[in-house]
């Protein structure tokens, strides 16, 4: 109880990294020339652009909302342990 308690875990920052990574190479996919009012550039319509890099920015971005609520054991096993020993406190002080 000592110890400062934070709200994510090691390994909610590295889902969240992963996530934010995953989304700026959508962002890259989606990235390139456009059209001039002198020349049409028919890229701009293309499958990269239109289909993939936006289920990417979307694969990304369920993945930082997982990384935020994801909660690993580690955690899960330390708050049922502290559960526990604040119930027999309660029981013992009857």
């Amino acid at each position: 109880m000592n110890e400062k308690e934070f709200a994510f875990s090691k390994t909610n920052y590295i889902l969240l990294i992963i996530g934010f990574a995953v989304v700026v190479l959508g962002f890259i996919l989606m990235s390139g020339g456009s059209t001039t009012e002198e020349a049409f550039n028919p890229d701009i319509f293309g499958t990269r652009r239109t289909v993939i890099a936006p289920m990417v920015c979307l694969a990304g971005f369920l993945f930082v909302v997982v990384a935020i609520l994801w909660k690993s054991k580690s955690n899960s096993e330390e708050e049922d342990s502290e559960k526990t020993v604040v119930k027999d406190d309660k029981k013992s002080s009857e």
